[in-house]
């Protein structure tokens, strides 16, 4: 039986296989530490058609109350993977995925790289010469900090640019 595709007179009906996968995303997301609430609310913002969800029809297909939709959707709102919408003619606010959050955080994460690598560089100097088993673990870490440090810029320009071709293609084929 294919699934009811959503509309603004009511919440999506989900198919099994999309509660599994919305299952599946909430429990990766629990072991990065997100809530599995959170995570599962990720999951179907991924694959919902409309991508536009309210928070009555997210509490009604992730079968949860509406104080954890409410929470849950703040903490998301507030993490920048999602963002709140209004649609023309609606009273009720929606929710979707924010789009590019995902590059977005990835070079938010750069940041964490670059501090950590700082901190390691103290850690050596703290340390000095004359510990060399205490410096051979803060050299593991800071090489390959600093390895990612100069990497990292490099493989989201990458990304950068071929999102903005895609993007082009897509554009060109409308």
């Amino acid at each position: 039986m294919e699934p009811k595709k959503g509309n603004r007179d009511g919440p999506p009906a989900p198919s099994p296989r999309e509660l599994a996968y919305v299952e599946e995303v909430g429990l990766y997301f629990e072991q990065t530490g997100l809530t599995r609430m959170g995570g599962r609310l990720i999951g179907w913002l991924l694959i919902c058609d409309p991508p536009e969800q309210s928070a009555a029809d997210l509490a009604e297909v992730l079968r949860a109350s509406k104080g954890s939709i409410s929470t849950t959707t703040r903490l998301l709102v507030q993490a920048r993977l999602i963002e709140r919408v209004a649609l023309s003619g609606e009273r009720r606010d929606y929710f979707r995925i924010r789009p590019d959050a995902w590059a977005e955080r990835l070079a938010a994460a750069m940041a964490l790289v670059t501090a950590f690598r700082q901190l390691t560089e103290r850690g050596l100097e703290l340390v000095g010469e004359e510990a060399p088993g205490r410096r051979d673990r803060l050299e593991a870490v800071h090489d390959l900090y600093r390895w990612l440090e100069t990497e990292m810029p490099a493989f989201l320009a990458r990304w950068w640019d071929e999102r903005r071709e895609r993007e082009a293609q897509k554009e060109g084929g409308r």
